[in-house]
């Protein structure tokens, strides 16, 4: 069976690992060049050829599989001068990235009028579970276009949920990173009045751990405030504001209250207001920490 030739933007923290695994399950991979040359050589000693910009990515591609930080990158690699629709050939692009769902939905649009199809999938869990091949994905597409790119995206994930239309799976993500980055903001705040009270957060950890209120996103969130472990969750502050940004629009647009949401995207604007938006998510304790002049490291 003749496969589909893949192309790949955004080999990053969870970009390389996917593209790993697409490449080192046979099918065919361009990716798209970047200035941080690691990712791409290590991927072009495993067989991936690269393209100098998105016209010639798209001319080497039938399926373009997005992982970048957001809606502005996604516009720019597609529409932008030498973006991948210059290339004037039919594609189905892939968006893995976090993104906008209104942007999702007026580039799709946009695009079908030019023969190229867009549906989203983005994905949940971390670096460590795209390297492994086993991502969570939400795709939003028609069945058709994801009966297409399924196999690619089987590459790289463990577990596939067809949320429903093009936009779908954008809104759902923004959902599933609301109430992730709430349990962060959640923790980070018990931890700063556990600290005021004298409580560790061993002990904290100790009433936890094993509960009803334990699960995996606590867990990789302890190993950086127990161990320190800096890698435990790669996922800057930074981005989760973004996020927030993209979440406050959608309730602003979908005319629901959301106050909760604005108090945990004001946790996140905080922290980069600080200098702190390279800081990974768990690294909110210490920031909530010492806005209250208290210190969650062991001494």
């Amino acid at each position: 069976m003749t496969r589909e030739k893949i192309g790949f933007v955004g080999v990053g923290l969870m970009g390389h690992g996917m593209a790993a695994n697409i490449i080192g399950k046979g099918w065919p991979l361009t990716v798209l060049g970047h200035r941080n040359r690691q990712p791409i050589e290590d991927l072009k000693k495993r067989g991936a050829a690269e393209a100098g910009n998105g016209r010639e990515l798209a001319g080497k591609s039938d399926i373009v599989v997005l992982c970048v930080t957001g809606s502005a990158e996604v516009e720019a690699i597609v529409n932008g001068p030498d973006g991948l629709a210059s290339a004037g050939k039919p594609l189905l692009i892939v968006d893995c990235s976090t993104s906008d769902p209104s942007s999702t939905l007026r580039l799709a649009a946009e695009l079908a009028g030019k023969g190229i199809t867009l549906i989203d999938a983005p994905l949940s869990r971390t670096p460590k579970e795209a390297a492994e091949g086993n991502l969570d994905v939400m795709v939003g597409g028609d069945g058709k276009a994801v009966a297409r790119a399924r196999p690619v995206i089987d590459c790289f994930a463990g577990r596939v949920i067809h949320t429903g239309p093009t936009g779908s799976g954008h809104a759902m993500k923004l959902l599933n990173n609301f109430i992730a980055m709430g349990y962060a903001a959640i923790y980070s705040e018990a931890l700063a009045l556990g600290a005021k009270a004298g409580l560790t957060p061993k002990v904290f950890d100790a009433v936890i751990r094993g509960g009803r209120m334990d699960c995996p996103f606590y867990q990789t969130f302890f190993k950086y405030v127990l161990e320190r472990d800096r890698d435990a969750h790669k996922f800057a502050l930074r981005n989760a504001l973004k996020d927030m940004n993209y979440l406050a629009a959608f309730a602003q647009a979908s005319d629901v209250a959301n106050p909760v949401g604005a108090s945990v995207r004001n946790s996140y604007a905080s922290a980069v207001a600080q200098g702190r938006g390279d800081d990974y998510m768990p690294m909110l304790s210490d920031v909530v920490a010492e806005l209250n002049g208290v210190k969650l490291a062991p001494q």
